[in-house]
């Protein structure tokens, strides 16, 4: 079933999709969430525009609206993702379907850049992707890649791996890297060991797949690195999606490309 963003959001609105997005509304960008009170909103951006790779900035929302103007001027951050996540001075207090219980009229809202996004043009390229597949969730892991601080704002780099055939990594580096919105290149190949992720089948979030032989875990950098970070310097009070739960934006995937 093909579905518009609108008629996708409305689905999760009202409580027809309760799942991860990946794989859905294809050719439409797909974005991770975190909001934050607006006296913590500056050195968040500070943080995101040091850490690009990791958090590439979509769309911000005026203080206390819920309403992305930029990426979707008709839906409302509060409703319209699967599942979110409440920190409490890094601590992960509820996983509700809808932010209504919790919205305030100081809080802003970012939009950042879902590697889900890309995925389309790796298919595209002949390039599977495995937790499609599987049916499950993206695996992701926090690393040992520390992020450039910002105010209080500071941890490890989380991202999230894929494996692919030998042979079709370096188109898989091509075609990402026409992506920097959404994360763009991988930030390492191979060897995970290398980036601090001890066990491959235990990932820190979403859920493990199979690597086969002749194949190699490639890892991009990944819009829950705010998660870590929340964890890490514990705030007192960040919202996010639920990984793999991302909000479905109204921008064309090709807008956000480069030649």
């Amino acid at each position: 079933m093909t579905l518009s963003p609108d008629e996708f959001r409305k689905r999760i609105r009202t409580g027809m999709h309760t799942g991860p997005t990946s794989g859905f509304c294809n050719g439409f960008v797909q974005a991770n969430l975190a909001i934050l009170p607006k006296e913590d909103a500056f050195e968040f951006l500070l943080f995101c525009q040091r850490n690009p790779k990791a958090c590439p900035v979509i769309d911000v929302t005026d203080i206390g609206s819920p309403v992305p103007k930029l990426s979707a001027s008709g839906a409302d951050i509060r409703t319209d993702l699967p599942k979110y996540r409440v920190y409490r001075n890094g601590e992960l207090v509820d996983e509700p379907s809808d932010l209504m219980d919790y919205w305030q009229e100081n809080l802003v809202a970012f939009l950042i850049g879902c590697s889900f996004t890309f995925e389309e043009a790796l298919i595209r390229n002949g390039i599977p992707m495995r937790h499609n597949e599987e049916g499950v969730n993206v695996p992701m892991y926090r690393t040992s890649l520390e992020t450039v601080p910002a105010g209080k704002f500071s941890g490890p780099t989380v991202v999230s791996m894929r494996p692919i055939r030998n042979e079709d990594v370096v188109r898989a580096v091509q075609v990402t890297s026409r992506f920097p919105s959404v994360h763009g290149a991988p930030v390492h190949i191979g060897k995970p060991e290398e980036i601090g992720i001890r066990n491959l089948s235990r990932p820190d979030y979403g859920d493990s797949v199979t690597v086969r032989d002749g194949e190699t875990p490639v890892f991009w950098a990944c819009g829950v690195t705010p998660q870590a970070v929340a964890m890490h310097t514990k705030p007192g009070l960040m919202i996010t999606h639920a990984p793999g739960h991302m909000f479905v934006t109204d921008l064309k995937t090709e807008r956000l490309g480069v030649i």
